[in-house]
Order: structure tokens, then sequence, then C-alpha cells
């Protein structure tokens, strides 16, 4: 028989990170930890971290809900998890853990060997001189690949910030991701794509809210930079083949954190690569424990672009783990160890 327990984390930002729907200054987190009765040394964890305003479950909801996990451990056939998409991920990631001998261990491949994962670097959103002291540590660090958060502060504003990275780096040398969180209006949509399309800019995540099929439809025909969809894949629950055929994007971007964990992602990379659409993989301000889980799942695939796995280093009181970023790559340290004496259990 399965036993379970919780607990909770809540993640403080080392500096507040800056999105088009606000800032964000800690984010309350979940595990679930199951073992069976038998032997509760030895365990899987998973981590539940719902995005407050972005994730289709409700942040008060949750501890409620993983109550009724931890009752029904044995029986989670009997739950309704729909809803909550993070707790679909941690009990899979807890599940798996343990059926690979409770040590982290979610896919045994090559990432866990010590081979690395290329990623992005993460920029958020600030004021000028914010964002252009991210850019230049990020490219001392050896980044060529940015993501920057936009559609907070001045649009011309952001567009300067970008004329001055690219009169530095070229495309060949610097590929330049915007992330617009769906910021834009459908009636300028089109003139600030055009705008960034000077820029020789990689691709664009969500230019407009979600829910506006026909606009991104015409979005994606029109838009000279290619487009990637991000929140609008997390809402969708059915029809996801007829969807993607319809919209045509260029990109997807999946956060199985946010889309209800990893057959739930694999079943989107086989409908984009059925479609012909590239894709990569990003977490969702996940501490160690799930971008760990996350990274060993990337791992699985032959990867072409580089993943959006660089959130472990925005919390001052993360998971302590093997996971290092060197440079622009994200790889598993088999030298150290994970240290999980700073779980605060629920009871």
């Amino acid at each position: 028989m399965l036993a379970a327990e919780i607990f909770y984390h809540n993640l403080n930002f080392i500096i507040p990170g800056g999105t088009s729907r606000g800032i964000l200054k800690n984010k309350p987190t979940w595990y679930i930890k199951i073992y069976h009765n038998d032997n509760p040394s030895i365990f899987g964890l998973g981590e539940c971290g719902p995005i407050q305003g972005l994730s289709i479950e409700s942040g008060d909801k949750m501890m409620d809900q993983l109550k009724k996990v931890k009752e029904s451990i044995n029986d989670l056939s009997s739950l309704d998890l729909s809803l909550f998409p993070s707790i679909n991920f941690g009990i899979e990631n807890a599940l798996k853990d343990l059926k690979n001998g409770g040590k982290r261990i979610i896919f045994k491949n090559s990432f866990l060997q010590g081979k690395p994962i290329k990623i992005n670097g993460l920029i958020w959103m600030g004021d000028k001189d914010f964002m252009i002291n991210q850019i230049k540590s990020k490219i001392e660090k050896g980044f060529s690949c940015l993501k920057l958060k936009i559609g907070s502060i001045d649009f011309m504003e952001e567009i300067s910030i970008l004329k001055n990275i690219r009169k530095q780096f070229s495309s060949k040398i610097l590929e330049i991701r915007v992330d617009a969180n769906g910021a834009f209006s459908p009636k300028n949509v089109l003139q600030k794509l055009d705008t960034l399309g000077k820029l020789e800019i990689h691709s664009i995540e969500q230019p407009i809210a979600v829910n506006q099929w026909d606009y991104l439809k015409e979005i994606c025909e029109k838009s000279p930079i290619p487009i990637a969809l991000d929140e609008e894949l997390i809402q969708l629950k059915k029809e996801k083949n007829e969807f993607i055929k319809y919209i045509s994007p260029q990109y997807l971007v999946l956060k199985p954190t946010l889309i209800g964990g990893f057959e739930a992602t694999k079943k989107w990379i086989n409908i984009a690569e059925e479609n012909h659409i590239n894709w990569w993989v990003t977490s969702a301000l996940e501490s160690n424990v799930g971008l760990s889980a996350i990274a060993q799942f990337c791992a699985n695939y032959p990867l072409t672009l580089p993943q959006g796995l660089g959130t472990g280093q925005l919390f001052s009181n993360n998971i302590p783990s093997p996971l290092e970023i060197k440079g622009e790559n994200i790889f598993y340290n088999e030298n150290k160890t994970w240290d999980l004496s700073n779980f605060e259990k629920v009871k």
C-alpha cells in the first residue's frame, strides 16, 4: 500500500521577476512525497507549483485538493484532476521517482550521466538600465540565446534596448526570443511585429491574449516573426490537433507543470511533429525538484533548440541539488547530493 505526505515551501525570488502580468516576489509551492507503507525511507518526490494568474488552477484550492490526493493515493483514478495540471505533474513525477528507487530519477538518460542541455538566458522586465544590466551579465556568461520578457514598459523603450543589443551582436552570434505574455492588442499587434521584425528576432511567444483564435491565425499568417504559442496551450483541453491545424503556429512552447505533466507534453510534441512544427520545453518557475525532472524529460529527445531551463537560479531558498549551470548549459553533477531538509510538512 502507498502512503503520501504533503509539504509546503514558499520560494522567494532573489530579484523580483517582472512580467506583463505584474511583479513576482515569491512562488507558493507544494511537494508530494509518495512511499510504500512498509518502507517510508525510500520515497518519490514531485513538485506542484502553479503560477497565480497563469495556471488554470487556483492557489487557494491547492491544499484541499492535495489533501484529497493524500487520502486517495491508492485510488487516484477516483479523483478528477483535470483542473489541477500541476498536481498531475507532481504525482506523475513522484510515482516515477519511487519506481526508480527514490533518488530523484524520473527518466534514466544521458542528462543524469552529465550530458549538458543548452538553455536560453531569461531577461526579466524592468526599466531600461535593469534590463540592459541583465543582458550584459548573460552575454558575459556565454549565452548565445536570450529570452526577453516584453510588454510592460513603453514599447519603443523596449525596441531601443533590442536595437542596442543588435548593434553589438548580430543574429548569427546572438539569438533573441521575446515573450509578450499576451500583452499586445489585436489592433496594433501586426504593426509592433513589423517593428520587431527589423531586429532579426527569432520568435515571439504569445503576442496576444488567449482565446482569440481568428486573430491569432491571421497573426501567424502575416507576422514577419515566427509565432510561438505558450499560454494558449495551457487552457486547451480538447481538439488540440484541430486547433494547431487551424492556427498553424511556427513553434510550441511547452510547460509540463502547466499543461498536466509529461504524458500531456508528449501528446503536444507528437501533434507538433505531425504538423511539422518545432518546439521547446520551458520550466514554469519550479524549484530544482521540478526543474530536474523537466531537464531529464528533455534529454529523452534529440534537442535542436535551446530549452527554457534557466529558472533554478532565481530563488534565494531553492532546494539544493546536483543541478548546475555553466555558461549556457545546464547539467547534472553526480558528485552533488539533494538536500531535502528545508521542507515544511503540511498536516
